[in-house]
């Protein structure tokens, strides 16, 4: 797992990484919100801004796309000084094809976490050396809020990245034609 370290102050804006985020291509809804903190808040980039759940555990965030894409990472904002027992301490990850048929793929647990925290979403290594995950290819991916620290209910989750693999050459479909092309995204 990947973490960078915030610097001082509120002005902690995502780290450069060499993953693409992929994200702004996606239709983005959470399970609850009080008004003010919707999802919106989670791509703004702007760190003093926050998702705020309103409802009963587990909470989750759906990320839909319009065609099946490669996703290789998630990073997430998370201050606990700043948000004590609203921070997440559990956080499970689920992809599929649609809501219906969502697989476990990742369980995360992090401890009083502080910063931008980077993980790969499989757990599927690349090759036989180990190094590396394999992308999960996906039209839906679900962040799950499974547990809050010290028990809290409600959640804020400060920022959200969806990141694809660095190169893409796995693609399922590697149909380059128009023909093929224009139909990639019926499902």
């Amino acid at each position: 797992m990947y973490q960078s370290m915030p610097s001082l102050g509120l002005a902690r804006i995502p780290p450069p990484l060499p993953w693409p985020d992929i994200g702004q291509m996606a239709k983005w809804s959470v399970s609850s919100f009080k008004f003010g903190f919707g999802p919106e808040c989670l791509q703004d980039g702007d760190p003093e801004t926050f998702w705020h759940s309103d409802g009963p555990q587990p909470h989750f965030i759906t990320i839909e796309f319009p065609r099946k894409v490669a996703v290789q990472k998630l990073s997430i904002y998370l201050c606990f000084p700043l948000d004590d027992s609203y921070t997440p301490a559990t956080i499970a990850v689920r992809a599929g094809t649609g809501p219906l048929d969502l697989q476990d793929c990742r369980v995360v647990s992090l401890e009083k976490p502080d910063g931008w925290f980077t993980f790969d979403v499989s757990m599927e290594p690349l090759g036989e050396d180990g190094e590396g995950f394999k992308p999960i290819y996906a039209y839906v991916l679900q962040v799950i809020i499974v547990a809050n620290h010290m028990n809290g209910k409600d959640t804020h989750v400060r920022g959200l990245r969806v990141l694809g693999p660095l190169d893409d050459t796995d693609d399922p479909f590697p149909f380059v034609s128009s023909n093929f092309t224009m139909y990639k995204c019926i499902r």
